[in-house]
């Protein structure tokens, strides 16, 4: 009787023993106004002239990226339209848009590895976007720091829209 137990109790401790592991795998986050914020999609695409385009959605918000190639190395925003970051938030009140360009903003992405083999970009970011339409509604700056991209699926221009609209 005392091994019926025995075996008993082993396979109820092996059966309850699990491991679940979930993998963000691909992933995209970081702290936008100090408050963690993380996509639920995100995707990449190659421009024109090698240009690197990612973007991430939740289901009101998009954040894009935009390098002027997939070469891992820093790229500087604030300084021009071809490297640049873009926040656009949809609600009932209207669209509300913080963005990086030539002496707007500032920050930078830092594409760490591009895969060319398995099509994914990794990399981090930080920037500072002004409000530049002055939507009242919203502040002047809009902080991103502390951001992460790992392994985004990059694919061709066609698989991005570049003008994609978010409903909230």
């Amino acid at each position: 009787m005392k091994k019926q137990f025995l075996y008993l109790f082993l396979f109820f401790a092996f059966i309850s023993c699990s491991t679940e592991v979930k993998f963000n795998n691909p992933a995209f986050e970081g702290q936008k106004d100090n408050v963690f914020w993380r996509a639920v999609d995100a995707k990449a695409s190659l421009g024109s002239g090698g240009s690197l385009i990612i973007e991430a959605y939740t289901r009101n918000e998009i954040v894009t990226l935009k390098t002027t190639s997939t070469t891992a190395q820093t790229y500087p925003l604030g300084t021009s339209t071809s490297k640049m970051a873009t926040y656009v938030l949809k609600d009932a009140n209207g669209t509300i848009t913080f963005s990086t360009g030539i002496e707007i903003g500032n920050g930078e992405i830092v594409i760490e590895e591009f895969d060319a083999v398995n099509n994914t970009v990794t990399g981090t970011f930080k920037f500072n976007a002004e409000n530049i339409y002055n939507n009242p509604l919203a502040g002047p700056i809009l902080n991103f720091q502390y951001g992460h991209f790992y392994k985004i699926p990059v694919g061709a221009l066609d698989s991005i829209n570049t003008t994609s609209t978010v409903t909230p």
